[in-house]
């Protein structure tokens, strides 16, 4: 496995791929690589002929009081994850290269990114928007696979391309779960054993409003009440939001009629997790 740490050598790799007629698959990632970002390695490695992951810790997505500092990093292991799964490049670009310290030039997608995680994290989805741009151009890749965990974020990239007329097909694949039904996450490292317990009620939770809302409740307050007092029946749980919202555009719904995307953060300890599903009033084939 080839392990880039520059632009060009980036740009060097991708372009002899393509001049082979290469189908190339790029999967982004912040590193601390867990079984849900191995799950969308092999699904590039089955659609492409030539796969490279990105490592970056994206600076300019964290805001002045969130866990930048802290993040979790163990490029060795996530290097040996991928090799040993077949991935044929990894490219980990130089902070100061990728983000230099005199960077006066940002994307932004708007309306999308009032909502959900982007009203609560105003630094978010600008900083993750200028930086997959910045790699589609560097990698010029065929395919680029995101996890539904991040279902807002995936939606703000589809939009991106489209309204940029990129070049590029984006996928998103389902949500990978531990054993006990928690969303995979690089953060949930953070949680101690009695933390871990309390980020259970975040799918049990969407489990609650998907059941309600198949067993005909179209009041999406009473959805959100219910969802609101299973996460605050666990000790140490802080509600950033809760939502029913529109799956494509993430604004509120008030009265449930057809497709609602339930979303839902909440900081436990120094963790804040994400979580939501999709529920279809008739019938809903995709489980939370």
């Amino acid at each position: 496995m080839l392990e880039l740490s520059t632009i060009q050598e980036m740009k060097d790799w991708s372009r002899s791929v393509r001049s082979g007629n290469s189908r190339l698959g790029l999967v982004p990632t912040m590193g601390f690589l867990h079984d849900g970002h191995l799950s969308l390695v092999r699904h590039s490695l089955k659609k492409c002929d030539r796969t490279v992951v990105s490592i970056f810790v994206n600076p300019i997505q964290f805001g002045p009081c969130e866990d930048l500092d802290s993040y979790p990093i163990d490029l060795e292991q996530d290097i040996k994850l991928l090799a040993d799964i077949g991935v044929d490049a990894v490219f980990v670009p130089q902070r100061d290269e990728l983000v230099p310290q005199d960077l006066d030039t940002f994307v932004e997608v708007k309306n999308l990114t009032e909502h959900l995680c982007g009203k609560s994290r105003p630094e978010l989805f600008r900083g993750v928007t200028t930086i997959v741009l910045k790699l589609f151009h560097i990698v010029q890749p065929d395919l680029a696979i995101f996890g539904e965990k991040d279902r807002q974020q995936l939606e703000v990239i589809r939009k991106m391309v489209l309204d940029l007329n990129l070049d590029v097909e984006v996928t998103g694949l389902p949500i990978a779960r531990e054993s006990d039904g928690i969303a995979k996450s690089s953060r949930n490292t953070y949680l101690n054993a009695e933390e871990r317990i309390s980020a259970r009620s975040l799918v049990r939770a969407l489990e609650s409003g998907r059941s309600l809302i198949l067993n005909g409740e179209t009041s999406a307050d009473i959805v959100k009440n219910e969802m609101r007092s299973v996460i605050k029946s666990q000790a140490g749980t802080q509600i950033d939001y809760i939502s029913v919202c529109d799956p494509k555009r993430f604004g509120e719904i008030n009265q449930i009629e057809n497709s609602v995307m339930l979303a839902l953060a909440v900081h436990i300890g120094k963790a804040r997790l994400i979580d939501n599903c999709l529920v279809e009033k008739s019938p809903c084939k995709e489980p939370c």
